[in-house]
């Protein structure tokens, strides 16, 4: 990815495209010695899903308490020793009494449903009673908001949750040269799948996490990227909804326009389960109140082997074509797609992809000030700081800890902005919904009565380089995440061992239908497969 300060490259932080960049694979296999690999890979609920979850708890198999202590004991073992993932920036003091709390109410015959007892964590950007939440900045330390409207959510569904995950700093959004993965509280988290490759961003403590089966599930957000890349990159499922269906309140925000956090998992059905816990209408989110949303999600038919018999697939060669061991994935994944029943429209390009990158940032920029210095006033007296100029303002004074590798361009472009009234932000929010909305992914569903589009989700994994920062090669987030509309991606297969994800998105509202498509592509395919914990890869030559 090119280090240019323009407005369209800066974007990239977000969506993770550089266009033009071709790389050669060899192999598509890596090969790993013993001594290779770090990091216990026999762990008692390895790859356990939501479902044996319940049923282990319904047979006394299980207590929760009992989860919370094993999962407590593998986050130690494998976050903070062994492999050292830094995938997890604080754990839940009151985990094992909450635990309790859970336990009492099965054994008096009680359960809050299908997440009662599930151990979940969440993205350090997400308010949490009882913990700190602070974009994994230091600026924020020592801040301990009430929960969030989708936290309170959770817990009354039964969710245990175990801590809050590492993040790219403010989620991604301080500097156009950033290294995911890296925040200033929680230091540099590590891709499961090999050790000095990044867990891309900004949901990278939740994407690691979940892929090394330090929780069952996980909570990200995503803006242009953050939920779906990471996903890819650590081999799991991860869905970013359509803007309004699960509440943004109580979360450290970036953008109105195009925020929303999401479920992050290692199967299609628990990411789906997941976020149904989440789906509700908020007073205090007017996303969520809109008369276009529905009430609730609808999973009804979802979970179908055959869900891809007779549906049209749009292909948006657009987002192919920027790495050889990746196109090699693809092109598997369309034949699997084929032989499952659905009909492919090749090539199916989303109008104006290459037109948004400028809006985007405009609006990215201006939203950022106003919104984030909402969420630090609500914050009240005793807020560390108390808005944008005083968070650049920290940064600088204490730039060695907290601008070691890269700084703050984004911030101050976007305190140098104007408010949200200004015409510049209007015009470029107008285009911004009529390039991906009317004129971009609706249109082409409608020209070729698509049920969804496909994807590559991104490429394999980079290096992590903390001088030069990310150095990502192609992907597809963006006309989704402009548009405000729903994406999933799933995996597909491997690159030099490194997990390739395949994005399917769609209109607004769509995620009933994206979960049917993407779940019988799973089940037809089942590439997940759980990380070794590699050091590096030992690619056959």
């Amino acid at each position: 990815m090119s280090n240019t300060n323009s407005s369209a490259q800066s974007l990239t932080r977000r969506s993770f495209i550089a266009l033009g960049a071709i790389a050669s694979s060899a192999s598509l296999e890596g090969a790993a010695s013993a001594q290779n690999v770090t990091g216990d890979t026999s762990f008692e609920f390895n790859e356990v899903t939501i479902d044996q979850i319940q049923e282990g708890l319904k047979t006394g198999k299980w207590t929760v308490h009992n989860l919370a202590e094993k999962y407590l004991a593998r986050i130690e073992e494998i976050d903070r020793k062994g492999p050292t993932l830094k995938s997890v920036i604080e754990v839940n003091s009151e985990v094992l009494s909450q635990a309790e709390t859970l336990d009492r109410e099965l054994k008096a015959g009680k359960s809050r449903g299908r997440m009662h007892g599930v151990p979940i964590l969440l993205k350090d950007n997400i308010d949490t009673t009882g913990m700190q939440t602070t974009a994994g900045s230091l600026a924020l330390v020592g801040s301990k908001p009430e929960d969030a409207f989708l936290v309170k959510r959770l817990r009354e569904a039964g969710a245990l949750i175990l801590g809050k995950t590492n993040l790219s700093e403010w989620a991604n959004i301080r500097c156009s040269y950033s290294t995911s993965g890296w925040s200033g509280r929680g230091g540099l988290t590590k891709n499961p799948y090999c050790l000095d490759r990044n867990p891309c961003g900004s949901s990278s403590g939740s994407g690691a996490a979940v892929a090394a089966n330090l929780c069952v599930v996980a909570v990200g957000t995503e803006t242009d990227g953050s939920i779906v890349s990471p996903s890819a990159a650590n081999g799991i499922v991860g869905i970013k909804p359509t803007v309004g269906l699960v509440s943004r309140s109580g979360i450290i925000p970036i953008s109105h326009s195009q925020d929303t956090a999401g479920p992050m998992a290692r199967t299609v059905r628990d990411a789906a389960i997941l976020l149904e816990a989440l789906v509700a209408s908020d007073s205090e989110d007017a996303a969520t109140t809109i008369k276009e949303r529905p009430a609730k999600l609808n999973l009804s038919g979802c979970f179908d082997l055959n869900g891809l018999k007779g549906v049209r697939l749009g292909v948006a060669r657009n987002f192919f074509n920027f790495h050889e061991g990746t196109e090699a994935v693809m092109k598997e994944a369309l034949e699997s797609l084929q032989k499952a029943g659905a009909k492919l429209i090749d090539p199916a390009d989303v109008p104006n992809s290459d037109k948004v990158g400028d809006p985007e940032a405009i609006v990215l920029s201006y939203e950022l000030k106003a919104d984030l210095n909402a969420y630090l006033e609500k914050l009240g007296p005793k807020a560390p700081v108390k808005n944008l100029r005083e968070l650049i303002e920290f940064n600088i004074k204490n730039a060695k800890t907290e601008m070691p590798f890269f700084g703050q361009d984004q911030f101050e472009k976007a305190e140098a902005r104007g408010d949200l009234n200004s015409y510049e932000y209007i015009e470029a929010l107008a285009r911004c919904r009529k390039l991906m909305r009317t004129e971009g992914i609706d249109a082409l569903m409608d020209k070729f009565k698509l049920d969804a589009i496909i994807a590559p989700t991104m490429g394999p994994a980079c290096m992590t380089d903390l001088v030069n920062g990310d150095r990502w090669l192609g992907g597809s987030s963006t006309p989704a995440a402009v548009a405000g509309y729903p994406s999933i991606t799933v995996p597909a297969g491997f690159v030099y061992g490194l997990p390739v994800g395949l994005s399917f998105f769609g209109r607004a509202w769509s995620e009933a239908t994206l979960i049917k498509l993407a779940f019988a592509f799973e089940q037809a395919t089942k590439h997940r497969s759980p990380p070794k914990f590699l050091k590096t890869l030992e690619v056959k030559s």
